[in-house]
């Protein structure tokens, strides 16, 4: 673990904080009004290697920020909050250096990203031990794609866009067959926009940790990505591995599994649950970012951009 110091003063200014991979969607907008939750968990930090980047290349969590202060002026152009278009806004409250960038604006991930020049990572104790995919994926760690409204989260829509650019990417131009179930809502609607028919279709299924193999083996599969490591589930050999992220891979894998009743007493029978259902929208909904995400994804794997708007 790290902690990251002024180059200044030698003053720490975050908390110990574990790097993991980097979000390729950091720098995206969405939508207009938006409330945006906190990019990085906290306790962790991310760095950008894009040379397109190098002022704002090391990411992470606001409230992992410690002795620093937030420069008080005007932030002409902001609708909700801080945009981070004028540059450097914290500062070391040691010395008084600008040191990072805070963004808590509508549409905008809420981020603090430290200026490299400016800062230094100081070791801060061993790295935190790599979870194994059954404590990663057991039912209760599952992610949600709705909001309490039943809206798909931000975050869904560009992970799932990222995990379809690897499937498109897998198929080579052949269609790709999904069987029925969570992961057909998802991905069936989409594939069907990208990958025009006629040549032998490619099988798409959801593999990972705690699954039976099916038989056939697909020639694509979903699977975990492991937040710590960015390493996707190893698949069986001649499988191609299109990887998500793993709370919502284990959204799809262990909807079934949760507990659809209290855990003391019960309902009544034929009742699955209480009032109000929970939401469950739409799954294939992909918004126009989602979509350029998915290009530059593609294009970064060696693959020509797709046409899904």
């Amino acid at each position: 673990m790290e902690v990251f110091a002024c180059e200044g003063c030698g003053a720490a200014l975050t908390a110990p904080l574990s790097r993991v991979p980097f979000p390729v969607y950091a720098g995206s907008s969405y939508g207009n009004g938006h409330p945006m939750p906190v990019l990085m968990e906290s306790g962790t930090y991310a760095v950008d290697d894009d040379p397109a980047r190098p002022a704002r290349s090391i990411v992470i969590a606001p409230g992992d920020a410690h002795g620093t202060a937030v420069v008080q002026r005007r932030e002409l152009g902001a609708c909700c909050g801080i945009d981070g278009r004028y540059g450097p806004n914290v500062t070391c409250a040691g010395c008084g250096r600008k040191v990072a960038t805070r963004v808590d604006d509508c549409s905008l991930w809420q981020a603090t990203w430290l200026e490299p020049d400016a800062v230094r990572p100081v070791p801060a104790g061993p790295a935190r031990a790599v979870a194994d995919w059954a404590e990663l994926t057991a039912w209760w760690c599952a992610t949600e794609p709705w909001d309490h409204r039943g809206r798909l989260q931000p975050r869904w829509e560009w992970e799932t866009a990222v995990t379809l650019a690897h499937v498109v990417a897998a198929a080579d131009g052949s269609p790709v067959t999904v069987p029925d179930g969570l992961l057909a809502d998802v991905f069936r609607v989409l594939l069907d926009q990208v990958l025009p028919p006629g040549r032998p279709p490619k099988r798409l299924a959801l593999l990972g940790p705690g699954l039976l193999l099916p038989e056939p083996l697909p020639d694509i599969a979903v699977v975990p990505r492991h937040p710590q490591t960015g390493e996707p589930w190893p698949t069986p050999p001649g499988v191609a591995a299109a990887p998500l992220d793993v709370g919502y891979w284990t959204h799809l894998a262990r909807f079934r599994d949760r507990l659809l009743r209290p855990v003391t007493g019960g309902l009544p029978p034929g009742v699955e649950r209480d009032d109000p259902l929970p939401p469950h929208g739409r799954y294939s909904y992909v918004r126009g970012f989602a979509w350029r995400l998915c290009d530059r994804t593609l294009e970064r794997l060696g693959h020509a951009a797709v046409d899904g708007r």
